[in-house]
């Protein structure tokens, strides 16, 4: 029975779907989007560089978190993605602007990374 707001009650089971359904989002992203496995990759080498060049624990984190971010950045942009072509491959003025702020998103994304990486580790 919903709550006082309509939600469904969590429990386990709904919680296991919910960690199902995402790692089909995951794979799906993965078989799908070029631009995810690379960034995977990339974050495949840069985690345990994280790790290692990290002097403190807040720093470990701080090296790690924007690169996670790039990740989910990602995802959000390709789902954009999906879901505007979808609809159909015809050019629409507010498609290709929500497709270019969805690539946007990642790109600040990768200057936050890079940015953080340069102050924590050169300067």
């Amino acid at each position: 029975m919903p709550d006082q707001f309509g939600h469904l009650p969590r429990g386990p089971a709904r919680t296991l779907k919910a960690f199902v359904w995402s790692m089909q989002g995951l794979k799906a992203a993965w078989l799908h989007e070029s631009s995810f496995r690379l960034e995977v990759i990339m974050a495949l080498v840069m985690v345990p560089a994280a790790l290692w060049l990290g002097q403190t624990g807040i720093e470990r984190v701080l090296l790690i978190l924007p690169v996670l971010m790039v990740l989910a950045l990602e995802l959000l942009n390709s789902a954009v993605e999906a879901v505007i072509e979808r609809y159909g491959a015809e050019h629409h003025e507010l498609a290709g602007r929500a497709k270019d702020m969805g690539s946007a998103a990642v790109f600040v994304g990768l200057l936050a990374t890079v940015g953080t990486w340069l102050l924590i580790l050169v300067f």
